[in-house]
């Protein structure tokens, strides 16, 4: 799951008020060939879609906003590969790994950073990323290298370029993706990919 968010860069955050809109979001985001979903558990009923999108070929779901050990069981029964939080919590982690899924904790500082790996994560999830901006993950990656970061939160198409080169590996998106509506998804998405690409030229 890492290899392919590493190569697809986008990770598309479901975070809707009812399981319809969700579902709606989930289908464009699919339809803009976002193979990586997370959906958050702050979304009415959110195991069954996971369950429900999580037999999808060739589509990774995970379950996003866990706080809890039992979060981490709930998804893991309804077919989640992979568990993203909002702060850093070291049983969640553990949970995560236990179950045998892929831990993106969120993290913002360098003791966040240092539990997170003490406890086993596969990848860090600096977020809120846009307050802190570019220079913050440029700073904390150099007593923490060989790390797979995902910024999250405010990211926008003009901010990828610093991003990358402050050595973000992928982008969870929200709200960028489907701005003007469920339709500008295939767009937006393209839109994101194509500078990705252009930015990780960059990076020497």
């Amino acid at each position: 799951m890492i290899n392919q968010l590493r190569e697809t860069a986008i990770m598309a955050i479901v975070r809707t008020n009812s399981p319809e809109s969700a579902r709606d979001l989930a289908n464009a985001l699919l339809d803009a060939q976002v193979s990586v979903l997370e959906f958050t558990t702050t979304t009415p009923n959110v195991f069954e879609l996971i369950e429900e999108f999580s037999a999808r070929p060739g589509v990774r779901i995970g379950v996003g906003t866990a706080l809890t050990a039992e979060h981490v069981a709930a998804g893991k029964r309804a077919g989640a590969q992979f568990v993203v939080s909002p702060g850093t919590d070291a049983e969640v982690i553990r949970a995560t790994k236990k179950a045998g899924l892929i831990s993106l904790p969120g993290v913002i500082t360098p003791t966040d950073v240092a539990t997170a790996i003490a406890a086993g994560c596969d990848g860090l999830k600096l977020f809120p990323a846009s307050p802190f901006g570019p220079a913050l993950l440029k700073a904390i990656r150099e007593p923490f290298p060989n790390q797979f970061w995902v910024p999250t939160g405010g990211i926008t198409i003009e901010s990828i370029e610093a991003w990358t080169l402050a050595g973000a590996s992928a982008f969870g998106l929200g709200g960028p993706l489907t701005a003007g509506g469920l339709d500008q998804a295939p767009k937006k998405a393209q839109d994101f990919r194509n500078e990705i690409a252009r930015t990780r030229g960059l990076v020497k």
